[in-house]
């Protein structure tokens, strides 16, 4: 069985290039880019099963190139590996099509597992949020009228 695709997206490069040296052990990574708009282009050149995105990076954020993925039919599974631990930021993500939320300061094995997870068609969503995000869905909110029924 061949090795799943991986692109990552990260505006800072030693970042980059550890997430590189941590899931070249198990994945196949097809590329490294420093910002939404280079995702976009790569994802739609590359196409790779799973992208590792940033939220915050130059002239594209991660959210609104992942938006801007799904409405241009690019199949790759989103993960988003973030510094930002508001839920609104994770419900962004979510609303945009990703399927992995992990924070910055988690185990490197949790990156693993929620890419894991992607490949299976499934979601994660990382425990120090998943709660919060869980109950803001139950309460509704501005996006209620876009979510499908």
């Amino acid at each position: 069985m061949s090795k799943a695709r991986i692109l990552i997206a990260d505006d800072h490069q030693i970042l980059a290039e550890g997430l590189r040296g941590l899931l070249e052990q198990e994945f196949e990574v097809v590329g490294v880019v420093a910002d939404g708009r280079e995702l976009v282009s790569a994802a739609k050149k590359l196409r790779p099963d799973v992208i590792v995105a940033d939220v915050t990076m130059p002239s594209l954020n991660g959210i609104e190139a992942a938006a801007q993925l799904r409405d241009l039919g690019v199949k790759a599974k989103v993960v988003f590996l973030t510094m930002h631990r508001d839920v609104a930021y994770a419900r962004r993500a979510m609303e945009a099509g990703a399927v992995g939320y992990v924070l910055k300061h988690s185990a490197a094995s949790e990156l693993v597992t929620a890419v894991r997870e992607a490949i299976q068609g499934k979601t994660y969503v990382t425990s120090t949020i998943a709660g919060d995000l869980l109950q803001s869905y139950r309460q509704g909110g501005p996006h209620q009228q876009d979510q499908p029924h």
